[in-house]
Formats: structure tokens, C-alpha cells, sequence
């Protein structure tokens, strides 16, 4: 099976091509897949059908044409799994809307849509293990009072938790400096992860979905 993975921005790309061997084998046995990050959610168009924007590289903004062309036929996509953070948004309502799009755009292949509740970074919350062996030094405390999958400022409490720093300074210093330690944070949680024991539910259900998709 060929995938065709969409995910909103570069470093949760990164942590799902470390973390799709360990969900459905490594690549080419039998399954291959593609990862495209984008720059950031954007929003769905309010014609479904109408050609993107050409200066627009945001998921949303792209999706629906991306999903008419992977439908083409010889296209060689078997299914497409789009990937992104829920934020602010009641999770299973925005799931379902996404879900009725790759409908109305006639997508023949299986599209599996999974949201990170709220951001990605909430499934390193998941494995606490593999997140204090990358940051040993990580803050007990606050790692303590995160509600997993909570609507909380995910990233900012992941930050307050293990970067000396904390969400302040890594706010007032701007972009794109939170965005390059979102990147390393992938690239040190991400290889040290246990897909088996992740407590985020959110990431069960990625890893469920993936797994049933491909079985």
C-alpha cells in the first residue's frame, strides 16, 4: 500500500517519519509512504472545487485539491492520512468535517484523518518514559499536572516543563525559534518512543486507524 501523509507542519512531519516504522513496518515491507509538511493549518476554501490559491502552502487551503488528485486514476495512492492538531476545536466535530470534505471531493482513496488533541506535542505527554529519557532534567511538576489531550496550551506546558527558558521567553523571542525547538523535540522524543504504551489518546487513535488501514 502507498500512503499519502499530510501533515500541517515540518516537525510533526519529522515525528511521523520516525514514527511510521514503528506503526506499520518499516518502509517498503510491503508498505511505502510519502510525507508532506506544509506551513501551517491555513483553512478549507468555501468552494470545494476551486483551484488553490497558488501563494498558499497551508493544509487546509490545498487539501481539497490534493484530495482530487490523488483520486486520479494512475495515481498510484492507495490512501492518504492527513494529520493535524485540533487547537481550539471540539475534536470530533472537526474530525467529521474533514471527513465529509474527502467525501465531497469524490477522493477515491482511503482517507484517514487523525487529529493531535490539541497539538502533537501532546503525544509526547503520552510516553512520559521516552520523554524524560531525551529531557532528564524535565520538570516533574508541571509534567504532573498536564491533563493528558487537555485544551491547555500544550506545547507552551511541554516547554515550561523542559526547555530552561520556558513558553515566555521562547514566545517574546518569536518566530521561528519555537518552531526550531518543536523540530528538536521530534527529532529527541520521537526515535525514543513506545507506540504501544503511549497514554495519549489521541495518538491511540492514530495508531489504531493506521494499523487497521493498512491490515
Amino acid at each position: 500500500m502507498h500512503i499519502e501523509v499530510l501533515v500541517e507542519d515540518s516537525s510533526g512531519a519529522r515525528l511521523l517519519e520516525i514514527l511510521l516504522p514503528k506503526l506499520i513496518g518499516e518502509f517498503d515491507a510491503p508498505h511505502r509512504w510519502r510525507v508532506h509538511d506544509h506551513r501551517g493549518i491555513g483553512r478549507l476554501p468555501p468552494n470545494l472545487k476551486s483551484r488553490p490559491d497558488p501563494g498558499t502552502a497551508c493544509l487546509l487551503d490545498k487539501l481539497p485539491a490534493l484530495l482530487r488528485a490523488y483520486g486520479k486514476p494512475n495515481s498510484g495512492v492507495d490512501a492518504v492520512l492527513v494529520v493535524l492538531d485540533s487547537d481550539q476545536r471540539p475534536w470530533r466535530e472537526f474530525q467529521t468535517e474533514l471527513e465529509v470534505v474527502a467525501k465531497a471531493c469524490g477522493a477515491t482513496p482511503t482517507v484517514l484523518v487523525r487529529l493531535a488533541v490539541e497539538e502533537v506535542e501532546a503525544w509526547y505527554f503520552g510516553d512520559r518514559t521516552a520523554l524524560l529519557s531525551a529531557f532528564p532534567r524535565a520538570k516533574r511538576k508541571i509534567l504532573a499536572a498536564y491533563d493528558q489531550d487537555g485544551v491547555c496550551g500544550t506545547w507552551e506546558r511541554l516547554a515550561d516543563a523542559i526547555h530552561p527558558a520556558g513558553s515566555v521567553a521562547l514566545k517574546k523571542a518569536g518566530w521561528p525559534l519555537p518552531g526550531q525547538l518543536k523540530h528538536d523535540w521530534a527529532a529527541a522524543i520521537g526515535p525514543l518512543m513506545d507506540v504501544e504504551r503511549n497514554q495519549s489518546p489521541s495518538f491511540c487513535r492514530l495508531r489504531d486507524g493506521l494499523r487497521q488501514l493498512v491490515a
